[in-house]
């Protein structure tokens, strides 16, 4: 399976990339994220437990960082295993100024095997592309600076409704993002 896309963050690409590299943020913005331990500069080791059609897991995997190029691109590949299956892939990611902030692109390709690909591909790519998209939208979300503009209770408004709404969303959809991302690992495993 082979995924892409870009976002548009707006913010420097230094701070961009620099956020792409810590762990708490990555953490955060990744779906069912339970742990997020860096084991070096570019190895880590994450657990999450998401949803996939039918299949609720905790999937445990290793990321590692390859083909660093700061601040412009990087590739992370891994793989990941629960009691329903397992994923592998690599994602392809390239950071690069566009209209006064950076134009974030990716590209993923993973691979799924057990239980989980018996639900179809079709339900697969949904769901690694939904997870790929509330990723880097979360992502976006926390690095983006807030606008001076807005009043205290609005942001406390929009706060909370940005909770119940990621609270519905990660009910569902906590699994996907972090298979997608295991998926692009895997793909760069079974792949290569």
């Amino acid at each position: 399976m082979k995924l892409s896309g870009s976002y548009q963050i707006n913010l420097e690409k230094q701070k961009v990339w620099n956020a792409l590299n810590d762990s708490q943020i990555l953490k955060k913005a990744i779906p069912g994220c339970e742990e997020f331990k860096k084991n070096s500069d570019t190895k880590f080791t994450t657990t999450a437990t998401n949803k996939i059609g039918p299949f609720n897991a905790t999937f445990t995997g290793d990321i590692e960082l390859q083909d660093l190029n700061p601040p412009n691109s990087y590739k992370i590949s891994g793989s990941g295993n629960s009691p329903v299956g397992f994923a592998s892939g690599e994602a392809s990611v390239t950071l690069e100024d566009h209209e006064g902030g950076t134009k974030l692109t990716y590209i993923v390709e993973a691979n799924v095997g057990g239980k989980i690909a018996q639900v179809g591909s079709r339900l697969i790519d949904m769901t690694a592309k939904k997870m790929a998209d509330i990723f880097f939208g979360k992502f976006s979300e926390l690095i983006e600076p807030q606008s001076e503009v807005d009043k205290p209770e609005d942001k406390i408004e929009k706060q909370a409704s940005i909770k119940k709404d990621n609270a519905q969303i990660l009910n569902k959809t906590l699994v996907y993002l972090f298979i997608g991302t295991c998926l692009a690992i895997a793909g760069y495993y079974f792949l290569a």
